[in-house]
């Protein structure tokens, strides 16, 4: 028999990488992360600026990406930037369109990039729903309709910013072959 591996902890290990290589090429900003991947008992929608996403097909789950005010303009301002945007005609808040937008495009591309690095490592495959961003005044924590019981959280900075990605999937195993 082959080696066994729980899934959401090897694919909580490709987000950090993928998510700290992606966002430092659309932002042209250094982004760090926790080399300590928490397990959480529940997967939570928290202020200011929440994104979420769902995926299915070899591997089930939700992504929650949760960021401050702070955290969510640096990211805009960054990316807008390196898009070539005066600086001049950049919003100044997160309940702008134009924010959450840009963070839900963000979130796009990072899927778009897990699920490839994801399928090139294991020849799994999964696709992703449309991203959704909004703003949030106080934490919603999700009951999902699902068998997702295992649950990560994954602390990033970008500036003097910190962010999080949580995600939700089923118990699963990876056995190598």
């Amino acid at each position: 028999m082959g080696d066994i591996i729980i899934s959401i902890d090897e694919i909580s290990k490709i987000f950090l990488k993928t998510a700290q290589q992606t966002l430092e090429t659309l932002t042209k900003q250094e982004v760090a992360y926790s080399k300590t991947i928490q397990k959480t008992p529940k997967v939570s929608m928290k202020p200011d600026l929440t994104c979420f996403v769902q995926f299915n097909g070899d591997y089930n789950g939700l992504v929650v990406m949760n960021f401050s005010e702070d955290a969510a303009l640096e990211i805009y301002n960054s990316y807008m930037k390196a898009m070539g945007m005066p600086k001049e005609e950049l919003v100044s808040t997160i309940s702008s369109p134009e924010v959450t937008d840009t963070i839900g495009e963000l979130t796009n591309q990072l899927m778009g990039q897990l699920t490839k690095d994801i399928e090139g490592q294991y020849e799994l495959n999964a696709d992703f729903g449309q991203p959704k961003a909004l703003t949030l005044n106080s934490s919603i924590t999700l009951v999902i309709d699902s068998d997702y019981g295992e649950n990560r959280r994954l602390s990033f900075k970008i500036g003097n910013y910190s962010f999080r990605i949580e995600i939700a999937m089923e118990h699963a195993e990876f056995v190598i072959i």
